[in-house]
């Protein structure tokens, strides 16, 4: 009950510091680099997995020496040692290290320059503001060009309303259906890759091994896939984005994950054969890598670019909320689907999906190179047909 009551404490905060970390960058950042400043500090949690993997396989390894155990097939009872206990509970006490270590500086972070401008509507805190975080003279932050609304009553709609609506309904719409529809997918890839390694005979049966043993085992198996696939895939993201732009990259990342997850699944048996087991950790490499240099990247950085600076932070929460939503769908449907028609015809459901959100990535105007209040449109007053077709033009050389 009370690791339960601590991991909801840890989403509030996880929760809330999404939409704030992605704003926060895509506020101070200029438009020629959003995109990579916004991407980098996503693609800092790939580190993050493999350090994390890292800290599983020395544990493991060092309770598994000190405390030999039977395995499981041979003696159940005698298969987890008491000690056992300790191992998760190491590795999750370091992952307070991070945020002990950057509390402070988080505390002393101040609003940002468009915020304080656009929605408190102090210029002077503003600047005062950006010249802390940018390190320069007040009076240049005073000349650092920050697009106001000029105060127009057409740019004071709130969430709920039809001018919300009608300029940034669809947007919404496809920024909350992608991230929902890759979560169900990746979580689904992340949470039971053991499963999946198993099945095709890369890590031993569970019977054959003590508990300590298995978590070495698969720690090691997920930090090969994270070391070669899922951080090369952040930081292709980060190095591209803003050359290639945002839609195209996520509409890309869809598509091979797509076609990557479909040549998985339907010749499924070949790949349970012995000597194909490389080839399937290959295949399934891809699937990660193109999940990052794609859709897992770009649905947390578009939501921080086109929307108003009042509802951002908002919209990106509402986005990450519904990406959550599908990794709570991927994990518990995975898990029953797995089990009730198989990994082949899970694998394609998967890829299924993976289809649907290369095709509401469509819903997502276009962001490269352009200023926040260009996207969000609160530089203009009737512009409510401009941009509906943007996302068309970003997709058509994909």
């Amino acid at each position: 009950m009370t690791l339960m009551i601590m991991i909801i404490w840890l989403g509030f905060g996880i929760g809330g510091d999404y939409p704030l970390s992605a704003t926060i960058m895509s506020e101070y950042a200029n438009k020629a680099t959003r995109g990579a400043f916004v991407a980098a500090v996503f693609a800092m949690q790939g580190f993050g997995i493999l350090t994390g993997g890292m800290i599983a396989i020395v544990v493991s390894s060092a309770f598994n020496a000190e405390f030999p155990a039977p395995p499981y097939g041979l003696d159940p009872r005698n298969s987890t040692v008491p000690e056992a206990d300790y191992v998760w509970r190491i590795i999750l006490m370091f992952g307070a290290v991070p945020a002990l270590v950057t509390y402070y500086w988080r505390m002393r972070m101040p609003e940002t320059a468009r915020y304080t401008a656009l929605v408190v509507k102090n210029a002077k805190k503003a600047a005062a503001d950006m010249s802390k975080v940018l390190q320069v003279d007040p009076e240049e932050a005073k000349d650092e060009k920050i697009q106001t609304s000029r105060d127009k009553k057409g740019n004071e709609f709130g969430l709920f309303s039809k001018q919300f609506g009608r300029r940034h309904g669809l947007h919404l719409l496809g920024t909350t259906s992608t991230w929902f529809l890759l979560d169900i997918a990746f979580y689904s890839q992340n949470l039971f890759q053991k499963d999946i390694f198993t099945a095709i005979g890369w890590i031993p049966e569970p019977k054959t091994m003590n508990a300590i043993e298995e978590v070495y085992k698969i720690g090691r198996a997920q930090t090969l896939i994270a070391l070669c696939s899922t951080v090369p895939g952040y930081w292709f993201t980060v190095a591209l984005i803003d050359k290639i732009g945002r839609v195209k990259i996520q509409f890309m990342g869809f598509l091979f994950m797509t076609a990557f997850m479909f040549a998985l699944a339907i010749p499924y048996h070949h790949w349970t054969i012995t000597e194909n087991r490389i080839g399937f950790v290959i295949m399934y490499s891809l699937t990660f890598f193109f999940a990052n240099f794609g859709p897992n990247t770009t649905t947390f950085v578009v939501p921080a670019e086109i929307f108003p600076a009042r509802l951002r932070s908002t919209c990106h929460g509402i986005s990450a909320a519904a990406g959550k939503v599908g990794a709570m769908v991927g994990a518990f449907g995975f898990l029953y689907a797995a089990n009730g028609i198989g990994v082949k015809k899970t694998l394609i459901v998967l890829s299924v999906i993976n289809l649907l959100g290369m095709f509401f990535t469509l819903l997502i105007p276009g962001s490269k190179g352009k200023s926040l209040e260009e996207l969000s449109r609160e530089d203009h007053e009737n512009d409510d047909d401009e941009t509906r077709t943007e996302s068309k033009h970003d997709v058509s050389a994909v």
